[in-house]
Parts: structure tokens; sequence; C-alpha cells
């Protein structure tokens, strides 16, 4: 890093000596942060995967002090894409503030696989339905309408402010028409009989850590991230569970349930899912360490019953 001299040196210093990160967030270093916290401080709203191509502009006295402040912000643990106001998701630049998760890296992998499944629907029909539920600042709804035009794509959330971001984010990338938002706990804004058999591709990112493990959760995460985000019951399960007992009555004969599930539990939710005979194929997607981080099952064809 050569930007600024010695004005970059020490405070880069300070980030290598101080800075903690976090496994899901690969793409931060002290480095990468430095160099978009100083976009930051510019003026330049920025994801710090897009301040790396960046040049970083010259910063006066008042410039200097506003950087570190950011510095001093990122070592008390505030995120840093809450800092920058922005995360990049599959290719998106995305708004990002405290009312919704920040959008993971290790989530493009259910994105990818819901893409591909939404891709083959749109090749088989006009319009393929889409539903992202616990969609937050609406990172995977906005992720489909952007690949598959022909989508009629629909973003659903418990929260009024997460909706508020995901519709600010649609407006930010030319999308506002392509996706339509609803408040609702997880598919209850489903529930007409309109929707019965007519979801191709119904994806969710929901909650799935133990209420137990909140508390132990790192502060960068849990001290500003949103704990309804996270909270996914005394065993972290419920919310999944519920997606598997319910999303088939949406789901037409051959649509797919694409969930992202967490660090152990793949296992017991394909077996759940297999014994469910609505489900005629289940399958997992494993992470680069051979983990199951998302679930894909789909409507059985023809009706079995149960």
């Amino acid at each position: 890093m050569n930007f600024g001299g010695s004005q970059s040196l020490e405070r880069l210093g300070r980030l290598q000596e101080a800075l903690r990160t976090l496994p899901d967030k690969p793409e931060e270093t002290p480095e990468s942060a430095l160099r978009a916290l100083w976009c930051r401080a510019a003026g330049l709203q920025l994801s710090v995967q897009a301040a790396q191509d960046h040049p970083p502009p010259p910063l006066d006295t008042a410039g200097l002090q506003r950087l570190d402040a950011l510095i001093a912000r990122r070592l008390a643990g505030e995120p840093l894409a809450y800092l920058l106001e922005r995360q990049r998701f599959m290719g998106l630049e995305l708004l990002a503030r405290p009312c919704a998760l920040i959008p993971r890296r290790e989530t493009e992998m259910l994105g990818e696989a819901a893409r591909a499944l939404l891709l083959e629907a749109a090749a088989g029909v006009d319009e393929p339905c889409c539903i992202d539920v616990c969609c937050g600042s609406g990172n995977l709804a906005l992720a489909m309408a952007g690949a598959v035009a022909s989508a009629r794509v629909h973003g659903a959330d418990l929260s009024a402010q997460a909706l508020d971001l995901a519709r600010e984010n649609a407006s930010l990338l030319g999308l506002d028409a392509r996706v339509l938002w609803h408040e609702g706990d997880l598919l209850a804004p489903f529930e007409a009989p309109a929707w019965v058999g007519s979801v191709d591709v119904l994806i969710s990112a929901p909650p799935y850590i133990s209420s137990a493990r909140l508390e132990s959760m790192p502060r960068e995460i849990i001290g500003f991230e949103p704990a309804m985000a996270f909270d996914g019951g005394a065993f972290g399960v419920g919310i999944l569970m519920r997606l598997l007992r319910q999303a088939p009555a949406l789901l037409r004969p051959g649509g797919w349930l694409c969930v992202e599930v967490g660090l152990g539990q793949g296992s017991a939710m394909l077996q759940l899912a297999g014994r469910d005979r609505r489900y005629d194929q289940v399958r997992p997607v494993r992470d680069a360490q051979g983990n199951e981080r998302v679930l894909l099952a789909r409507r059985a064809v023809e009706q079995q019953g149960g």
C-alpha cells in the first residue's frame, strides 16, 4: 500500500496490530480495510471489494481525522460493511445498514444454486416465480431478479426496516419494478390460495443459530447486526423445520426449496427432508471444507401425499 506515504503506513500498522477479522468475511484484511475506509473518509461509498479497484483520493487534515475516527470504530468492533454502508454480494453493490444482516460470502453458495435452478425453470416457463423469505437487505431476491429477466421475484421479511433497505437496494440497482416486497412472518404473506403450487424456486437464508449461543457470538456480530436475523430458536433449526414443512404447499411439482443451513445442521436437515414424501429429490451443496451449507429439496413431480 503506497498511497498517502507515512500517513497510510502508520494507520496500516495500527490495523495490522489490532484488527481481528472473522472467517465469514474473508474479503477483509488490514490492507483492504484501510483502503476502503480511506475512500469512505474521502466521501466515497464503496464496498471493500470495489474500493480495491479505486484510486484512493488525497485526504486533507479533516479527511485524515475522519479516517482515524472510522478506524477507531472498526477496531472497537463495528462491522466494516456498516462503516462503508456498502457490501458486495454476487457481483451486486448493495447498501448495508444495521437494520439487516450483512450478506455473507457463504450465502453466495445458496444464491448460485438457486440461480441455476431458476434459470432451469425459465427455460421451461415464460415467467418462473421465485420467493426469497427472510430476505433482509434483499440480496438474494435482487440477485435472482438481476440474473433471470423473465422471473417474477418476491421478497419477504418480518422486519419493516429491513424491507425498507431492500427497496432502497432495488432502486439503487434499477430493479424496482422487478421485485415485490412483502412484510410478514416466514411464508405468512403467501397464504392466499393463488400461491398454492405456483412457486418454482423458494429461497431462504433463515436464522439458524441456537438462542443459547447468541451471547457467545463475537461482538462484531451480535453487538451490531440484528439478533432476529440469527436467532433460530432453542436448537437453531426451528425456522428451518418450518420451511421444510410449509414449503411444499407453495411449490409447484418440480419446484425447489433452497435453504442455507448452519454448520453441523446439514446432515439432520437432509435426513428430515428425505423422509418427507412430498420431496422426491434432496441434495446438499458443500463448502470447500466439505461442510453441508445448503439444502436443495424438490417438490415431488407426482403427488405422494404426507
